[in-house]
């Protein structure tokens, strides 16, 4: 049985994942490693509100950063998310 410090946490960890723009970028970091370029044009969306939910993501410890030059690829971390990130990216919405 968890404890409540593990429930803490993982209820912490599902909040992160409640957000739209945050599972947009799970989805589009479960093809690899990219940086806020690529993920503000997979997302359609602008570089600061981008780097504001990544923040949150790396915050959570659900991504991580390696810097490459001037740029930053971010990557899921942990097997488990890995395995979430790549279920959403098959899910498609429904119309």
């Amino acid at each position: 049985m968890a404890n409540r410090s593990e429930l803490r946490d993982l209820a912490g960890g599902l909040a992160l994942l409640s957000d739209p723009t945050r599972l947009g970028i799970l989805k589009a970091l479960a093809g690899g490693p990219k940086n806020v370029g690529a993920i503000c044009g997979a997302l359609g969306l602008k570089q600061p509100a981008v780097s504001h939910h990544l923040g949150l993501l790396r915050l959570g410890r659900l991504v991580s950063g390696t810097r490459k030059g001037k740029s930053v690829y971010y990557m899921v971390e942990g097997a488990t998310l890995k395995e979430v990130a790549a279920g959403l990216a098959k899910l498609t919405p429904r119309k």
